[in-house]
């Protein structure tokens, strides 16, 4: 007889299944956490200039001179008008072009 303890395959394979679940379920969870912290917006009402009237709605620029689209809006070009704004689309943008 042998002094090494031998494990059955079946309770390798279980433990090897647990193990991956395990790893699966914990991406799964830093995933979600992430995405909702990044991608979720965060509107606050500031003051933009319209500086075009679209199709898809007016486009504005923040006083820290950031275009965005504002959505519907009954302003005319070159008008100040008070608006929802989503921060965390102004810091993807300062992050793309960190000279600004």
């Amino acid at each position: 007889m042998s002094a090494i303890n031998r494990q059955s395959k079946k309770a390798t394979s279980k433990n090897s299944l647990l193990i991956v679940g395990g790893v699966i379920a914990v991406a799964s969870v830093l995933l979600f956490a992430y995405l909702m912290w990044y991608v979720t917006p965060e509107e606050n009402t500031e003051m933009v200039k319209v500086i075009a009237v679209t199709e898809s709605g007016c486009i504005a620029e923040t006083l820290d001179g950031f275009s965005v689209n504002i959505g519907e809006c009954q302003a005319e070009y070159g008008q100040y008008i008070s608006a929802l704004v989503d921060q965390k689309v102004k810091e993807r943008a300062a992050a793309m072009n960190p000279t600004s």
